[in-house]
C-alpha cells in the first residue's frame, strides 16, 4: 500500500491543478437568463448585452446599465438611471468559468469585499 501512495498523490495533484475553461469572449454580447433566490423565492431575470450596454428585464421593469470591460473576463456595470443611492453603486462582475452556453461568475459592489456567485445561461 505504501508504494502506491506517492503515485496516487501525484495523480490527485495533477487533476487538482486543472484550470476551469474561460471562453469569456463568447459571452460579451447576447441574450441571457439569470435565476436567483430573492426573499426565499426563485426569480428569473432576463437581460440583453452588447459590448457597452446591458438592458435588464425583471418583474415587469426595465433597467439600462453601461458596461465597461476591464479585461476579457471582468467588467463593471453602472445603472444609467438610478432611482436611489443603492442603484448608483457600480457592480464588478468576474466570469470564473464557462461551459457550453453558460458561465459562472462572482459579483459584488465595487470596493466592497463581500462577493456572491451565480450562473448565467445564454439563450441567444
Amino acid at each position: 500500500m505504501k508504494r502506491y501512495l506517492p503515485g496516487l498523490l501525484a495523480l490527485v495533484s495533477l487533476f487538482s491543478c486543472v484550470e476551469p475553461q474561460r471562453n469569456c469572449d463568447d459571452f460579451r454580447t447576447g441574450t441571457f437568463e439569470f435565476e436567483s433566490y430573492l426573499e426565499g423565492e426563485l426569480v428569473k431575470s432576463h437581460f440583453i448585452r452588447n459590448d457597452s450596454i446591458e438592458i435588464d428585464f425583471f418583474r415587469g421593469k426595465t433597467d439600462t446599465s453601461s458596461v465597461r470591460w476591464i479585461n476579457n473576463c471582468e467588467y463593471i456595470i453602472s445603472n444609467l438611471n438610478p432611482k436611489n443611492r443603492a442603484e448608483e453603486k457600480p457592480i464588478h462582475i468576474k466570469i470564473l468559468a464557462t461551459e457550453g452556453n453558460s458561465y459562472t461568475f462572482e459579483y459584488g459592489l465595487v470596493g466592497e469585499p463581500k462577493k456572491q456567485r451565480g450562473t448565467v445561461v445564454k439563450v441567444e
